[in-house]
């Protein structure tokens, strides 16, 4: 007789990013924060953003790191890196994008968050 692994069954990946949606959409109704547009993926919710104000409402609610990207054509992509409030199931990874027009008046609390 021989004993073989039991192999586990590979994660939902429709039920994880189901899971996810639901878990940001709970802490946007919660906490009243902008999403304009949600895109939930299996290994973060994505939340894109209009305006660098709303970004800020977002890194004071939830905290984070900001990461700006390369300026290309007089713009660049900020992305904030944080996660939900602690639940059952774990937090979910959140990363709110807003392209910021060189030059635009940025919040100073925005702008030293920054991660170089």
């Amino acid at each position: 007789m021989s004993v073989q692994p039991i192999e586990p069954n590979p994660p939902d990946i429709y039920a994880v990013t189901s899971d996810n949606r639901l878990a940001v959409q709970t802490a946007i109704d919660g906490l009243g924060l902008p999403a304009p547009t949600m895109v939930a993926r299996p290994e973060a919710v994505h939340i894109t953003l209009a305006d660098p104000d709303d970004l800020g409402q977002w890194m004071y609610a939830l905290g984070g790191t900001i990461r700006r990207g390369i300026e290309m054509y007089g713009a660049s992509l900020w992305t904030l890196h944080t996660e939900t409030p602690a639940r059952p199931g774990g937090a979910v990874r959140v990363l709110v994008h807003v392209p910021v027009v060189s030059g635009e008046d940025v919040l100073a609390e925005l702008r030293s968050a920054v991660a170089l």
